[in-house]
């Protein structure tokens, strides 16, 4: 009796993010992002940005880095309006995200989330997810873009092989090629990518850099990123520290001027190099 209470509960919850009346579809993207001000607090209480200006012209690639909890993902979840700012603007191409109704905004985005999620189903329909009535040419040319045509068309069933829930049945590496290709069927005009942390083959991790980099070309793209070498080509970095942006350069910049990034950066070269001094990481 408790859970069905709770269920019912659940059901009567009133989202946080609500349109307003009548409000209008997005018009299409070209990708012009700007974060004029922007302070967000969860529940209004616990403050997690703080004035953040940004601007992200069309077709750029920025990286969001900095320690554990300094906002990265909360700024891509303004972005595409999974909570509303607390003070502050998001505008793409001008257009205040909040008045524009959620589903034609994110009709136009693109998310590659840290853990690929997939459903119990064949694998063309997970591809076609959000697409559904995309055909099976282009279901396999995303696939053949995002590097999975090879490892599908392996298995036993080919395309129309059975995920199972969660996709246990394939490993991390298949499951992020899968999301990928999804997104690339998807041609969203802004893409937010939150980069995996878990290791996987170094094979798997070139078929993934290269996936990515097609991902990435002529869109608007926000990289969460955990490992600092992957976005060493990115546009424009901003290291994030107690939700504010605290540095923003190319990776080149960012080293030169000797702050936290570059302590990231040595830190995690040293790691997984072995080596002593972080001067050499230039």
């Amino acid at each position: 009796m408790a859970g069905g209470e709770r269920v019912l509960e659940l059901l009567d919850t009133i989202p946080d993010v609500q349109d307003t009346p009548g409000a209008p579809d997005m018009p299409t993207i070209h990708g012009k992002i700007i974060l004029d001000d922007v302070s967000f607090a969860y529940r209004g209480t616990h403050t997690v940005l703080h004035n953040v200006d940004l601007q992200i012209a069309p077709g750029q690639t920025i990286a969001l880095v900095g320690p554990t909890g300094a906002g990265k993902t909360s700024i891509a979840n303004l972005i595409a309006r999974f909570y509303e700012v607390t003070a502050g603007s998001v505008q793409i191409d001008g257009v205040d995200v909040r008045s524009v109704n959620q589903r034609s905004l994110r009709r136009q985005m693109g998310l590659v989330p840290q853990d690929p999620f997939l459903f119990a189903g064949a694998i063309a329909d997970n591809i076609r997810f959000g697409c559904p009535d995309a055909s099976d040419a282009a279901i396999i040319a995303a696939a053949q873009a995002a590097n999975a045509h090879d490892f599908i068309t392996a298995m036993p069933e080919g395309y129309e092989t059975r995920v199972l829930e969660g996709g246990i049945n394939l490993s991390l590496g298949q499951r992020q090629l899968l999301c990928i290709a999804r997104a690339i069927l998807a041609d969203p005009r802004i893409l937010i990518l939150d980069e995996a942390t878990a290791s996987v083959d170094t094979v798997t991790e070139a078929l993934i850099q290269e996936a990515l980099a097609r991902l990435l070309e002529g869109r608007t793209a926000i990289v969460i990123a955990h490992r600092l070498s992957t976005i060493t080509h990115a546009d424009l970095i901003c290291v994030l520290e107690d939700g504010r942006i605290v540095e923003r350069g190319t990776h080149a910049e960012l080293l030169a001027l000797g702050g936290l990034y570059r302590d990231l950066y040595g830190r995690q070269f040293m790691q997984n190099n072995g080596l002593g001094k972080v001067n050499e990481v230039a």
